[in-house]
């Protein structure tokens, strides 16, 4: 079985602006991609919250703030100096 490779316009670790959505406007760096579903996360954007079980970790529960999905075409890669 021949696996391809999905390219894609950003990369882990690049610096990007959200150019549509709820998220307009807001910048940070690409912590994860999937190329597979189309889908960047992006530091501090889109912060969702995640209910967690009781665990040795939190012994009471949790709610945990982390960074959800966006879809990778409502992201645009900046340069260095911030640009686009």
């Amino acid at each position: 079985m021949k696996r391809s490779r999905i390219k894609t316009h950003v990369a882990k670790n690049d610096d990007v602006e959200v150019i549509s959505g709820n998220h307009r406007g807001a910048t940070g760096k690409v912590l994860q991609v999937f190329p597979a579903k189309q889908q960047v996360i992006v530091e501090g954007v889109r912060m969702i919250k995640k209910h967690a079980r009781k665990s040795q970790e939190h012994p009471e529960g949790a709610i945990i703030e982390r960074e959800g999905p966006i879809h990778i075409s409502n992201v645009r890669r900046l340069d260095a100096k911030g640009n686009s």
